[in-house]
């Protein structure tokens, strides 16, 4: 799931990214907005989301992403909109703006 607000008097856009998971898995976020870094975005369980929360400041564009749960790569069940990569799956699409 992905809540997206536009900051007041800015160009920017708060996206909060969720996953719902367990509390004992580990989850990150990646994509484009991270150069695909594995490791950057480690997203915290958050018992108000019922899962894992991250959220981040962008700009207006197009982004892939994909979460990163306990070692497996895996798209946003939540987000119908998809785009193949090189690796012969999907990512997550989102656009903002």
């Amino acid at each position: 799931m992905i809540r997206v607000e536009k900051l007041p008097q800015s160009d920017l856009y708060n996206v909060l990214f969720v996953f719902p998971a367990q509390k004992d898995d580990q989850v990150f976020l990646t994509g484009s907005f991270n150069d695909w870094d594995p490791a950057q975005f480690v997203m915290e369980y958050r018992n108000e989301l019922n899962g894992f929360g991250f959220e981040l400041q962008l700009p207006a564009g197009c982004y892939e992403y994909k979460f990163i749960v306990d070692g497996e790569w895996v798209t946003d069940l939540d987000n119908t909109n998809f785009s193949a990569n090189d690796f012969g799956t999907l990512n997550s699409v989102l656009n903002i703006g």
